[in-house]
């Protein structure tokens, strides 16, 4: 009598799969859906790239501040927790508020560890081997500025003016150094912005000519990048 062959049992269904295939397409969706772009903090997703490319300019904070940076603080900054917090929050404002500048590369935000930094790209507002500002096409980002830095947030903050120039040589017959030509286009930002309404008293200026450049003065663009004016809402302890 022939032995009866077994039976082989059936593969496995695969039907599962188009099931958790649309489970997972419907998460994603819902994700995406909830996020908003304009609440991405444009600085810290800036640190985190620099931290992840290698950005020799891009300061000193790493990814995560980590327990060590408790250690830090001094017996000034420990009693000013409150102040370092309303900071956070204006970075965040000023990220939402100077959008459109950053946009078209009027101004750039960043920090270190003095504060947040305000730049305005000195060829937007200046012409070249000028202090004088371009109040046509920068009225509007001044104003802007003059209000975010006369804000609640920022009432007891210390601010500090600082020009920079490229390593050009300015025309003697209006400047004698670059140190002069830093130094006025700071003054002029400060004027300007107290006509808008900021305190005076909360400010400092400075020029450091081009002593403090940002990227390479051998190309024309790391040079124009390089004549900038820095407002730097100073942290506590950098006063």
């Amino acid at each position: 009598m022939a032995k009866k062959e077994k039976k082989q049992p059936a593969p496995p269904s695969k039907e599962w799969q188009a099931t958790y295939g649309d489970m997972i397409t419907l998460m994603l969706c819902f994700f995406v859906m909830l996020y908003n772009p304009t609440e991405v903090d444009v600085v810290s997703l800036n640190q985190m790239m620099a931290t992840f490319t290698g950005d020799p300019n891009a300061g000193g904070q790493s990814l995560s501040s980590g327990r060590l940076a408790d250690l830090g603080n001094t017996v000034n900054t420990l009693p000013s927790m409150e102040k370092g917090k309303s900071l956070g929050l204006a970075v965040k404002r000023a990220v939402s508020l100077f959008a459109p500048d950053v946009k078209s590369s009027r101004i750039t935000l960043t920090t270190d560890e003095r504060g947040l930094i305000i730049t305005l790209a000195a060829d937007t507002f200046f012409a070249p081997d000028s202090a004088t500002l371009d109040m046509e096409e920068t009225r509007e980002t001044l104003l802007r500025l003059a209000q975010f830095l006369s804000s609640d947030e920022l009432k007891d903050r210390r601010f500090r003016i600082e020009g920079h120039t490229d390593n050009t040589t300015p025309n003697a017959a209006l400047w004698p150094s670059n140190w002069e030509l830093s130094t006025a286009r700071a003054t002029n930002v400060l004027h300007y912005l107290a006509d808008f309404g900021v305190d005076e008293d909360q400010f400092s200026v400075s020029g450091y000519a081009n002593t403090q450049p940002k990227y390479s003065n051998d190309m024309p663009e790391g040079q124009a990048y390089n004549r900038r004016v820095d407002i730097v809402i100073l942290d506590d302890g950098h006063f």
